[in-house]
Order: structure tokens, then C-alpha cells, then sequence
């Protein structure tokens, strides 16, 4: 995914802006936690009337605090702080809103398919014989996972594929939108999870579980994988979530979905990356009515604390207030220092797969820090660095490239043939398939090329990191990201 280039960067607007600008307009708003909530100009009937009442009208449209993008989920219709002003700018011109496009080719194609494997895919209590049932359970880990539980999250199997098949439902009336297939690969004694979804993964905005959420729910509990929702709700009745792609990224289109609750609990795996990104998302969905499931011995993910009998609403009730004072004292942090101790390796980041030595060096990948790699022109820096930024990224770690030396496309193909491990031009014939496995990848790319102003560029970063959940930036390379005209600043 490319994101904005240079010539027409998202301008940024800001919080004060965006009040200012729908009071001017006489249309009511009020605060949530990371979104405003106004009535929507998608849904009246007659375009001639007024924004109805503030007291009569539903406030279903949402509007992103940090970037202004809109989303109405009655209409589904969403686009740019300055979509919604033009929007507005028309209805005082008597013209109808747009109703919500029609979707594109690829979607319309991947829901078509979606509905296919769907109708294929049976319940799994209506598979043949008993022990199919129970063999294909013990498969997943779900051997405890009631039937009502499956039924009610309308969870089926496809047998031809030996994956379970999660629905995406749409909110707003109850139609499949798309769907993800877990199935299980086995290496050795270890166990992988392989997903695929319906549409691809980043058109992909589906939060599990969401039809089942009532009203009136204020608590939620936001996991990291669709089989932990599943034993949440069972074990504790509480209305519980999974995010699309786990603990690698929270879309901010899905914030209005999850504006209605006044605590959130984030429960996303057993690891400490889980760990780091709940922090992280905690911050954009406001850290006031955040709580963090610290993982643990004691406090595996939620699939494995129900299979191994641990009582999952202790736990719930045990979860850390996501914001932290500003002074506090050793007592405070003294379960954070045990688990840095206990999971060391980890502390240390994640590890190159490829790059034992390169381990020994820098233990792994951690935020926060700067790597500065140094060498003579055309010894091989570019090369390296994108197989290296490569081998986290198969990881979930989610890159941003920023290459302003050569154009994207060829680091595209630099990156591609790395990651197919094969020259390709020999195969044309296995380009798509490998094209599609690299499309999944969390990795965008910056569109600057040549010298650029340095603010340019760091707005374009924090707005990465807001949206897509950024951990690694890569910078290619230094001297021709500072050009000549910063001669002051501070290099």
C-alpha cells in the first residue's frame, strides 16, 4: 500500500478545527473517546430539510479526533475530513449526499467467493460422525468450546480445506461481507495457524463478534484471535471482540464500532508483543477506559487459559488501568520488572529469523531505537537493509519504507524477489502467486523521492503510526533525506 505522496499529503487538521468548523456549520456534536459523534448527513430522507434535531437524530456518523476521517455506520459511507466539508458544502446547495459507493470489482468478486465457501462450509455439530467432531476440534484446541458457543458466533468448517470459517457479518444488516479460514499446519511438534481471508487482509474490517453485541453493552473485552473470543464469551459472558489481523494492527475506521463502551479490556496473547500493541492501542481508543491483561504464566491467552481450567473472570478483573500515573512507586512496578525478567529473550525484541549474528549484535528488533548502518556507496546497504526489514516484516512487524534514493518499484522488485527467494523473471507464471502472499505483508511504502523537507516526511510517519500501527521505519538514506537546505539545523 502506497501511502499519500508528496504532491498532495494528507493535510492534517486538528481537534479545535474540527469543532470550530461543525459549530460554524449548526450541526450538534459530542465528545466520545477517540471519535465525535454527529448525526449523519447520509441518512435523512429529504436533502431540502435541515440537519434534523439534536434530540431526534441518532449520532451515527463518527469523526476521527487524530485525522478527521469520517465513517456513518448506518450508511457505511466514510472518506476524508474534507469529503465530510464538502459534503456539508452541498447540502446548503440543496444536493442529495452520495449514498455509499458501490463496491469495487475485487471486493464484489472476493464476496461472491466468500458466499460460496460459506454455503459449502458446514456447522461443525453437523459433520458426519462424533469423532470427526471431536478429532477436528482437538485440531484446533476447541475441544472445550461448547456448540452453542459455535452456533452462536456462527462458526462452520470446510472440509475440502480442513479450516474453520469465520464470518464477517455487516453490522448494519446482518449480510456476509467476507470471512476468514484458519487452518492448522503442523512442523514437527509445533503448531502454525495459517489465516487467508475474503476480501484480501487490507480491505479486511471485520471485529469478530460484532453483531452480537447488544446496545446496551458498556464492558468489552478486545482479543487478538477469533478461537479467544470464543472462549471468552463462554467462559464470562462478556460481550469480547477479535481484531482482524491480532495484535499487528487496530484499523481507525473500526474506532466508531467500538465507541459505545465504557471499559475495554485488551486481551491479546501471551507474548509480549501482545503486550507492547495493547499498550499501543490502548492509546487510540483513549487510555481512561483501557485495561491490559499483562501475559503470563498465569494469565496465558484466553483459548488456553480456558483449556487449562484457570478461572478467566479472576483474571478479567485482574487487568492493569492502561493509564499509568505519572509517579509511582517500585511496589507499582514490581509485577512489570518480575515479567521482564521471566520473558528476557523477549524483552530483548524480535529476532531475525535469518541473522543469527546479526542477533548476537543487536539482540533484536525494539522500538524506540536507532539503527544506523554505514558503508561506502554500492556495498550493498539498500540490499541488505530491505532483507532485513524483509525478515521482520514476515514476522507481522509492520514497516514503513521511506526509500529516497531509488523509486519504489524497484525496491518493490528487490524486496519481492528476496522474498520469493527466486529469480522471477525466469517464472512469469508464479508471479501472482507470490505477488499475493507479498500483498499480505504489513509493509507501505513512503512516496517521497529525492531531497524532501524533513517535517514533510515525519508527518507522514506519525500519520503511518496512527493508522497502520507502525513499529519499524526504515530511512534510505540520511543524506539524501536532509538535501542541503537544513544547513542549521541540528543534524
Amino acid at each position: 500500500d502506497v501511502l499519500p505522496s508528496p504532491e498532495g499529503p494528507v493535510p492534517s487538521v486538528s481537534i479545535t478545527e474540527i469543532r470550530q468548523y461543525l459549530r460554524a456549520q449548526g450541526i450538534p456534536f459530542h465528545d466520545g473517546y477517540s471519535c465525535l459523534h454527529t448525526p449523519s448527513l447520509f441518512t435523512s430522507g429529504r436533502e431540502d430539510q435541515p440537519l434534523p434535531p439534536a434530540a431526534s437524530a441518532p449520532y451515527t456518523l463518527f469523526i476521527d479526533k487524530t485525522t478527521g476521517s469520517f465513517l456513518c455506520t448506518a450508511t457505511l459511507a466514510e472518506g476524508t475530513w474534507q469529503d465530510f466539508q464538502a459534503n456539508v458544502e452541498l447540502r446548503h446547495r440543496g444536493v442529495p449526499a452520495p449514498s455509499s459507493e458501490e463496491p469495487e470489482e475485487d471486493t464484489r468478486r472476493a464476496r461472491e467467493d466468500a458466499r460460496c465457501i460459506w454455503d459449502r462450509a458446514l456447522p461443525l455439530w453437523e459433520l458426519l460422525d462424533e469423532d470427526e467432531t471431536s478429532k477436528t476440534k482437538a485440531m484446533f484446541g476447541i475441544s472445550l468450546v461448547t456448540d452453542a458457543t459455535l452456533k452462536r458466533f456462527g462458526v462452520r468448517y470446510l472440509r475440502a480445506a480442513k479450516s474453520l470459517v469465520f464470518p464477517w457479518f455487516s453490522p448494519r444488516d446482518a449480510t456476509l461481507k467476507g470471512l476468514k479460514l484458519v487452518r492448522v499446519e503442523k512442523k514437527g511438534d509445533a503448531i502454525t495457524y495459517v489465516e487467508e481471508t475474503l476480501p484480501r487482509f487490507d480491505s479486511y474490517r471485520n471485529l469478530f463478534g460484532l453483531p452480537l453485541v447488544g446496545r446496551r453493552d458498556t464492558e468489552l473485552v478486545l482479543t487478538g484471535w477469533e478461537l479467544d473470543a470464543l472462549a471468552l464469551h463462554q467462559a464470562t459472558g462478556v460481550a469480547s471482540l477479535a481484531l482482524p489481523r491480532g495484535a499487528t494492527c487496530l484499523p481507525p475506521v473500526l474506532l466508531p464500532y467500538l465507541e459505545q463502551f465504557k471499559r475495554i479490556t485488551l486481551w491479546l496473547g501471551e507474548d509480549l508483543r501482545s503486550w507492547e500493541a495493547a499498550k499501543l492501542f490502548a492509546r487510540k481508543l483513549s487510555l481512561k477506559r483501557c485495561s491490559l491483561v499483562r501475559p503470563g504464566n498465569l494469565q496465558p491467552r484466553p483459548l488456553e487459559a480456558l483449556n487449562q481450567g484457570l478461572n478467566l473472570t479472576k483474571i478479567l478483573r485482574a487487568a492493569l488501568p492502561a493509564s499509568h500515573k505519572s509517579i509511582v512507586s517500585f511496589r507499582q512496578l514490581r509485577e512489570e520488572v518480575f515479567g521482564e525478567l521471566v520473558n528476557s529473550e523477549q524483552v530483548a525484541g524480535v529476532k531475525w529469523a535469518r541473522f543469527p549474528e546479526l542477533n548476537k549484535l543487536l539482540k533484536g528488533h525494539r522500538r524506540g531505537e536507532l539503527t544506523v548502518f554505514t558503508g561506502p556507496t554500492g556495498s550493498g546497504k539498500t540490499t541488505f537493509i530491505s532483507e532485513y526489514a524483509l525478515d521482520l516484516c514476515m514476522q507481522g512487524v509492520c514497516t514503513l519504507w521511506g526509500s529516497f534514493e531509488i523509486n519504489n518499484v524497484r525496491l518493490a522488485k528487490i524486496m519481492l524477489t528476496q522474498f520469493a527467494t527466486q529469480r522471477l523473471e525466469d517464472q512469469l507464471e508464479l508471479y501472482d502467486e507470490w505477488a499475493d502472499r507479498f500483498e499480505d505483508l504489513p509493509l507501505y511504502f513512503m512516496t517521497f523521492h529525492g531531497q524532501q523537507n524533513i517535517k514533510t516526511v515525519i508527518d507522514t510517519m506519525q500519520h503511518a503510526v496512527y493508522m497502520y500501527d507502525i513499529t519499524h521505519v526504515v530511512v534510505d538514506n540520511l543524506q539524501f533525506m536532509m538535501g542541503h537546505e537544513h544547513l542549521s539545523v541540528d543534524r
